[in-house]
């Protein structure tokens, strides 16, 4: 059921605060590469292809699939203003960098459940911590996998012997990629530990915000894992503490793969949008989702992650899916709306 939007904004507004709610979206490593383009009645999505990880995601496929969840975020937001919209993917073959284009074609009512999907954004946060020890239901994965099919990708819970390999697979990944200096290095320059500052972009007006991931986000030490998480090859600042009950190890995590039919540019998007519909829905039930990339940027192992699939289709993204432990875990920063937002 539809209520009226109370919101007296004018559509022009309303796009530059969806463009707004978009970039609170995750994208690897808190790159965020994207750029908005206003120009009522259309918001354009545009990559921001200088802050493309050329090293781990050569292909881009992290960068759309980030992109991607921005998209998402911004189709709720106009929907929970109650506007109605339409998106072209990839509008134009002789511009790669213009990924969508979001035209707005009515006004009228909200429903609720995009009013809760615009909480959850402002809610929605990564947790490197381990879980909890209580599992996740049943019905809620049935849910999230929905939420991944409502996008146009799907969401393959493992078995546990699925998750022994992919644990195996993500283990041979990060000993692949910690031998690649390109890499290493390239994770160095966007991870900001206590040893390594993170990145600052700046802005028009002279001053910066800071990407990257900083040390408040990052665990102090490596936890306890089925499924080791990214080594960022130091410590942040991020308490994991440990619950009595299973000593600080994860062992009720759920862990998923999401995928798609076939590895394309607008699949990788459509894979982006669905990674936040997962994600919201999660937040909306109480579960936490850490996104584990590493085994999709190694060929080897991404083919094992295939082979987990059945070969029915193509891995874009690693999820570990949890109930969370209790306490505050600091939001990653974000660009200004200036620094992402331009008016035509």
């Amino acid at each position: 059921m539809s209520r009226p939007t109370p919101s007296t904004q004018t559509l022009h507004e309303a796009l530059e605060a969806a463009a707004g709610i978009g970039g609170l979206a995750p994208s690897i490593h808190n790159t965020q590469p994207w750029r908005w383009r206003v120009a009522p009645p259309v918001l354009e999505l545009r990559s921001v292809r200088d802050r493309q990880l050329a090293a781990a995601d050569p292909l881009g496929r992290l960068l759309m699939l980030s992109c991607g969840a921005a998209l998402h975020h911004a189709r709720v937001a106009l929907a929970a203003e109650g506007i109605r919209s339409t998106v072209e993917r990839l509008p134009d073959p002789a511009d790669s960098d213009l990924l969508a284009r979001i035209t707005a074609v009515d006004r009228g009512g909200a429903s609720a459940a995009t009013t809760r999907a615009l909480a959850a954004i402002r809610e929605r946060h990564t947790d490197r911590r381990p879980v909890s020890s209580t599992p996740v239901t049943p019905t809620a994965l049935t849910a999230l996998a929905q939420a991944a099919e409502a996008e146009g990708a799907h969401l393959h819970v493992l078995r546990p012997d699925g998750v022994i390999e992919l644990a195996a697979a993500a283990a041979e990944a990060q000993r692949v990629e910690n031998r690649d200096p390109d890499i290493v290095e390239e994770l160095a320059y966007w991870v900001g530990g206590s040893n390594t500052p993170s990145v600052t972009a700046p802005s028009a007006t002279g001053g910066g915000e800071t990407l990257g991931l900083p040390a408040d986000v990052i665990p102090t030490t490596p936890p306890r894992s089925t499924v080791p998480g990214r080594d960022f090859g130091h410590g942040g600042t991020l308490p994991i503490g440990e619950s009595p009950a299973r000593g600080g190890h994860d062992r009720a995590a759920s862990y998923a793969v999401l995928y798609t039919d076939e590895d394309l540019p607008e699949a990788w998007l459509r894979a982006g949008e669905a990674l936040s519909a997962v994600w919201l829905a999660a937040t909306e039930r109480g579960l936490s989702v850490l996104p584990l990339s590493a085994a999709v940027e190694v060929d080897a192992t991404r083919a094992t992650l295939r082979r987990l699939l059945s070969h029915l289709g193509e891995p874009m993204l690693v999820l570990r899916i949890g109930v969370p432990e209790p306490g505050p875990v600091p939001h990653t920063p974000r660009l200004r709306p200036d620094q992402t937002i331009e008016h035509r």
